[in-house]
C-alpha cells in the first residue's frame, strides 16, 4: 500500500470526503494507494470515524466508450438490494468524477495453489444469487454477446487489433512475430472447430439467444477479483464490465482468467450447476463447452493489451510498474494460455 502521490491527495481526499458525507459517513482524514489495480486507480479511505471506506477512481478515455462506473455501480445496486453482502457495499458516486465510494473490505488475495472445491461451489453460488428471478434489466455487458457468430466477430476484432502493435512498445518485435506465427493460425482452427460443432449441435451461429436465455453477468469473473477473510469467506471485487451476457461467455472466461487459473477439471460440474440453476437446455450446455477455446484465443489477445497504445495508457493511468518487464511477462502468459488449447 503506497501513499497517494502528494500533488493529488488533497484533490482526491477532498472528493473522498464529499463522497462519504454524502453517504452519511462522516469526514475523511487520509488516504493511501492500494495496489493491483490494472485498469483504476483505488484508495484506502481513512474515516475520522468508523470503518476505512474505498475510493476508487475509474479510467476513462474518448477512445473507450466503456462507463466503467456506471456498470459496477448498478452492478451493486442490485446485488446489494437482493442481500448479497459477498460484494462491497455501494455508497456515493461521482459521475463527472468517475468515481464510486464503497465498504472497505478485510481479506487477502487466494494464491492458486489454494484453490478447493468449496471456492468454486462459492462461486456458482454467488453467480446464482445475483441471477435470482426476478432479474434486474441490467444494460448488456462489456463486449456482450448473445449469438456464437458475435463471440467470433468479438474476438475476431481482438485479434485484428494485435496486427496493429505499438511500434514503441518493449519486445514489440517478438509480440509481433508470435501474433503472426502462433496466434492467428491457432485462432483459424479454433473458428473452424467452433463451426463444426455448432452445426453437430444444431445451432444456427446467427441465432441470437432468448432473453430469458441470457444472464447477469459479473464479467472478468474470477478467483483475481476476490479476497478471502480469516474465517475463509470470499468477497468478489470489480463489476466495472458486468451486465446481461451470454451464460457460455460467463462460464468460458471463469475458466480462462490467467492470474489465479481454475483447473478446467472443474469446468464439467461448473456448467452443470450454473445450467441447473439458470435453467439452460442441452444447446445451452453444449455453447458452455463449444466457446471454451474461442475464448481462451480472447484472453490470450486480452494478456497482449499492453502492446496496443490504449493499453499503455490505461496502465499508466492505474499503475506504475516497469513496461518492459510486464511486457516479457505477458508474452509469456499469452503463450502459456495457447499451450491450453485443444486445437
Amino acid at each position: 500500500m503506497n501513499r497517494a502521490e502528494p500533488q493529488a491527495e488533497e484533490s482526491w481526499l477532498s472528493l473522498a470526503s464529499h463522497l462519504a458525507d454524502s453517504a452519511g459517513r462522516g469526514q475523511a482524514r487520509g488516504l493511501s494507494r492500494l495496489a493491483g489495480g490494472k485498469n483504476n486507480q483505488v484508495y484506502r479511505v481513512e474515516m475520522d470515524a468508523g470503518s476505512p471506506l474505498v475510493l476508487k477512481r475509474y479510467f476513462s478515455d474518448p477512445r473507450d466508450p466503456r462507463d466503467r462506473l456506471r456498470a459496477e455501480w448498478d452492478f451493486l445496486q442490485h446485488a446489494w438490494s437482493r442481500g448479497m453482502r459477498c460484494v462491497p457495499e455501494p455508497l456515493a458516486c461521482d459521475t463527472s468524477a468517475h468515481a464510486g465510494l464503497y465498504s472497505f473490505v478485510e481479506g487477502r488475495k487466494l494464491l492458486a495453489a489454494e484453490l478447493n472445491p468449496a471456492h468454486i461451489e462459492a462461486a456458482i453460488d454467488f453467480v446464482l444469487a445475483v441471477n435470482a428471478r426476478p432479474r434486474a434489466a441490467l444494460a448488456p455487458g462489456s463486449e456482450a454477446c448473445f449469438a456464437l457468430a458475435e463471440h467470433v466477430a468479438t474476438v475476431e476484432r481482438r485479434v485484428a487489433r494485435l496486427e496493429q502493435l505499438d511500434p514503441d512498445a518493449p519486445h514489440a518485435k517478438a509480440a509481433q512475430s508470435f501474433v503472426a506465427k502462433r496466434l492467428l493460425p491457432i485462432w483459424h482452427a479454433v473458428k473452424l472447430n467452433l463451426e463444426v460443432a455448432a452445426q453437430a449441435a444444431g445451432i444456427p451461429m446467427e441465432q441470437a439467444l432468448a432473453t430469458d436465455d441470457r444472464c447477469l453477468s459479473p464479467s472478468d469473473f474470477g478467483f483475481h477479483n476476490a479476497l478471502i477473510d480469516a474465517a475463509g469467506r470470499l468477497t468478489f471485487l470489480d463489476f466495472e464490465y458486468a451486465g446481461s451476457d451470454d451464460p457460455a461467455k460467463l462460464v468460458s472466461d471463469f475458466f480462462c482468467q490467467p492470474e489465479i487459473p481454475v483447473p478446467s477439471g472443474y469446468h464439467p460440474t461448473f456448467i452443470a450447476r450454473v445450467a441447473d440453476g439458470l435453467g439452460l437446455d442441452e444447446k445451452g450446455r453444449a455453447r458452455c463447452r463449444m466457446l471454451l477455446d474461442a475464448y481462451r484465443i480472447k484472453w490470450t489477445c486480452i494478456i497482449l493489451n499492453d502492446f496496443l497504445p490504449l493499453g499503455a495508457a490505461r496502465r499508466a493511468f492505474a499503475e506504475t510498474s516497469a513496461w518492459a518487464a510486464r511486457c516479457a511477462a505477458q508474452l509469456e502468459k499469452a503463450e502459456a494460455k495457447l499451450a491450453g488449447l485443444n486445437a
